[in-house]
């Protein structure tokens, strides 16, 4: 058994043995010493007792490749492994335990199955579950759930500082499966290592249809329903040869994608408690949307008589309103997204980039502008909180006009000049 003072010299002058592993301990630090395989590679280890008298068994635990650490390091570790024991504990089961504990993707799994799914609304189901396997997992998968600092979380959110929306909402994501790991017990009691990491600042996007963009979008809506909307091809590609002729390209739209966005327009309503919306929950005689969940809980939407209009005229086919592939099906289920026809009717409106959510904010920006107050335009969007619609509250210009009108009339007929109509500029010219 040899013995030397294990320096960052000594150990790499160290040669290996052919055939067997060889053990070098250090003079300085009883307990500590270094192993060598036969083919050269090198860790230290710390040797303890585990228990008192002569029954006791000598174990031996792994603290690290030298290629990791220095000796002096390797040291310090080996004399808290040793005290560890001392005080009665395994040091060695502990790693064992450690190193048989669930990574961070199984907890995202077993989160996501347990909690996610059987907890959260459905569209809240839709974000976790995107955030869990597309961000979290690829980034700390691999990492031990005991073993994850708050140092590896706070990497991974500044690597996503390109998307802070995504990056601030991964982070929210963390912070609640270590909750829930914790009081189910996958982790030490108030162990969290998404706590106290600042948050990105994030800009409110805010985007608003003009009436000359909403003009041009229920044109591509028309023509996607009767024409068609016309899609090019790439004719240097082989497969361009396999198209329709130039006058047989266009993309239709079915009834019930064309009344899914003029009702998201009409109605403001969010896209789920439209693409969700069953037949049982339309009162036409009263014009209303009983929503019995929505992101806000049970919901009333009153329906305009544009929006009846919508409702009225598409064919009923199985229970949801906006019918997907699988209407009247045993297994029916509601229709996920209007990702690509609302790319197609948007690329043909000219508003490449507006999304889908936009429509709500144009709708509250409509009602605002035309001085029904933020109250009401809360109520009709389902705001439990008026900070919420107050968002909206900088397009409430009309009183601001009037008086600003009034004033400038009143300067103008002291200069002799000829007052003006209040309503030279009209609320949509001035949106």
């Amino acid at each position: 058994m040899a013995r030397m003072k294990l320096t960052k010299r000594n150990v790499a002058a160290i040669k290996p043995h052919e055939n067997k592993r060889l053990y070098v301990y250090d003079t300085e630090l009883t307990g500590f010493g270094l192993m060598v395989t036969p083919k050269g590679s090198k860790s230290y280890f710390a040797e303890y007792r585990n228990g008192v008298g002569r029954g006791a068994s000598t174990r031996r635990v792994t603290l690290g490749s030298t290629l990791k650490l220095l000796p002096d390091e390797a040291r310090d570790l080996a004399k808290l492994t040793i005290a560890d024991a001392a005080k009665g504990e395994d040091p060695a089961m502990k790693k064992k335990e450690q190193r048989e504990a669930i990574t961070v993707a199984a907890l995202c799994d077993i989160y996501e199955e347990r909690h996610v799914k059987i907890k959260l609304k459905v569209t809240t189901q839709e974000l976790y579950r995107h955030i869990l396997q597309n961000h979290i997992k690829p980034r700390l998968g691999t990492k031990r759930a005991i073993n994850l600092r708050k140092q590896d979380v706070a990497f991974a959110h500044l690597s996503m500082k390109d998307t802070p929306s995504i990056a601030n909402s991964t982070l929210a994501v963390i912070g609640s499966m270590f909750a829930w790991a914790d009081k189910h017990g996958y982790v030490p009691e108030a162990f969290n290592p998404a706590t106290r990491i600042e948050k990105f600042k994030e800009q409110k996007r805010e985007r608003f249809l003009t009436t000359e963009e909403l003009e041009r979008l229920g044109a591509a809506i028309r023509e996607g329903e009767t024409d068609g909307i016309p899609y090019e091809v790439d004719e240097s590609k082989p497969t361009s040869k396999h198209a329709p002729k130039t006058e047989n390209r266009g993309v239709l739209l079915s009834p019930h994608v064309a009344g899914a966005i003029r009702l998201l327009i009409l109605t403001g309503a969010r896209l789920r408690e439209i693409l969700t919306l069953q037949w049982g929950h339309v009162d036409l005689e009263r014009g209303i949307l009983l929503l019995p969940d929505s992101k806000t809980g049970k919901k009333t939407i009153i329906l305009n008589a544009p929006a009846q209009q919508i409702i009225a005229g598409l064919p009923r086919i199985g229970k949801y309103v906006i019918a997907s592939d699988s209407a009247g099906q045993a297994e029916e289920k509601p229709r996920a997204d209007l990702k690509r026809p609302w790319s197609t009717v948007t690329r043909r409106a000219g508003l490449e980039g507006v999304r889908i959510h936009d429509l709500r904010h144009t709708h509250a920006s409509f009602g605002v502008g035309a001085s029904f107050g933020l109250p009401i335009v809360g109520k009709l969007l389902g705001h439990t909180q008026l900070r919420t619609t107050e968002r909206y509250a900088h397009l409430e210009t009309d009183p601001l006009r009037r008086a600003s009108n009034s004033i400038g009339n009143s300067l103008a007929a002291a200069m002799g000049e000829k007052p003006l109509s209040d309503n030279v500029i009209g609320i949509n010219d001035a949106r």
